[in-house]
């Protein structure tokens, strides 16, 4: 466990630190209430309230690297409103929403924050990351720095070699079938989950590979299906070893910059340098939506085609089973049988994209539990049903004959 923030904070102040001092009132604020726990499970609801809007400011909570935008920012206008029949601001409310921003048709139909957050912060993404992980697998194969989807993921990641994982391909990764045997229950002191990220790394070795090398297979690769926190930090680290890039980097030249991103945003790293590629992007909710619609519009990125051709339409379509009926797991994307899929985190960030209605939906709160599929999650999933009648009955509207 690591020191509290408090305490890091006095003793910067003592020493005349520069980082303490360089901090403006609000900040330190938020700081003051940060948890002393650096595991984000066991925080209290207003310990997560103060650190979601500021995980890249606290240097002993983790370090983190810069995605930079660019120069020219694609444009979100505003739009006509959307006449949604789920109250909007109880719906933020009971969600505990720091931000909700509806994108219909490239225009912004509805923005609104709270939690005292704003347009101009940044919001940790936890598991959204992963599905912008995955794109970069994508841009990799495009760039030819990935030879293909059956290779085996030892042919990249060295140190995996002789464990579980000699005979998964980085298409079995990308789906979460590798078989190999993982623990991702958030409530769990004693899950892989929650005990990867303190585990100290053998020498030479990424801390996830050196964690995710000692676990026992439990099923054949590829045909089980098991939710794994840890297998897309494998995958960050597949995309930085086959590109000769950090991650962060390699998004912001690949869609970040050319796309149009308003803001900058941060990765956070793990212990040994590598982004943590299943968690942690800090951005603002804007820039999210704009991720969202550089998906919609098949993932090209100024005059750049980032992705193989069909990508997309894998990447986001069921090709792993997951024992909900009408949903599934794409690459690192959670998808459902009417062609919608969503890019979801625990405490509730997320990005839903329904490609007929040409709708993006980005959200982030912090929700009382990491998952409540029965209560905040279901009630979201209705949001986002609502939303699509409102679209609906806006393009009757429209389409209905002039009296």
């Amino acid at each position: 466990m690591k020191k509290g923030l408090i305490a890091l904070a006095l003793v910067l102040l003592v020493a005349g630190g520069a980082w303490w001092s360089s901090l403006d009132k609000d900040t330190r604020a938020v700081i003051a209430q940060m948890p002393t726990d650096s595991n984000v499970l066991f925080w209290s609801v207003e310990q997560r309230d103060a650190a979601f809007r500021a995980l890249d400011s606290i240097p002993v909570l983790a370090e983190a690297r810069v995605i930079e935008a660019g120069d020219a920012v694609y444009p979100l206008p505003a739009g006509e409103p959307l006449e949604i029949a789920m109250d909007p601001a109880q719906f933020m409310e009971d969600q505990r929403s720091a931000a909700l921003v509806i994108v219909h048709d490239g225009e912004v139909v509805f923005e609104e924050y709270g939690l005292d957050f704003s347009a101009e912060g940044k919001w940790t993404s936890f598991s959204v990351a992963k599905s912008l992980t995955s794109t970069m697998v994508g841009a990799a194969i495009k760039d030819g720095a990935i030879a293909s989807l059956d290779d085996p993921v030892t042919k990249y990641i060295s140190g995996l070699e002789g464990s579980a994982y000699d005979d998964v391909s980085v298409e079995q990764l990308l789906t979460m079938t590798s078989g190999v045997q993982w623990n991702e229950d958030y409530t769990d002191p004693n899950s892989d989950v929650a005990l990867f990220n303190q585990h100290e790394a053998e020498d030479g070795l990424d801390v996830t590979v050196s964690y995710m090398r000692n676990l026992p297979r439990e099923a054949p690769a590829g045909e089980k299906w098991v939710y794994k926190t840890g297998e897309t930090n494998l995958i960050g680290v597949l995309v930085s070893e086959a590109t000769g890039e950090p991650l962060a980097e390699y998004l912001s030249e690949k869609v970040w910059g050319p796309f149009g991103m308003e803001q900058d945003a941060t990765w956070l790293l793990g212990s040994t340098n590598h982004e943590i590629g299943g968690c942690c992007i800090q951005a603002s909710t804007r820039d999210m939506a704009r991720f969202g619609l550089f998906i919609l519009g098949g993932g090209i990125a100024g005059d750049a085609e980032v992705l193989p051709e069909g990508w997309l339409d894998v990447a986001t379509t069921k090709q792993a089973e997951i024992g909900s009926p009408g949903s599934g797991y794409g690459y690192q994307w959670w998808t459902n049988d009417d062609g919608t899929f969503a890019a979801q985190g625990i405490f509730g960030q997320g990005i839903f994209i329904d490609p007929e209605r040409n709708l993006v939906i980005a959200s982030n709160s912090n929700w009382p539990a990491a998952t409540d599929p029965e209560t905040v999650g279901l009630q979201r999933a209705r949001f986002y049903q609502a939303v699509q009648e409102a679209v609906d009955a806006k393009a009757a509207v429209r389409a209905a004959p002039a009296e």
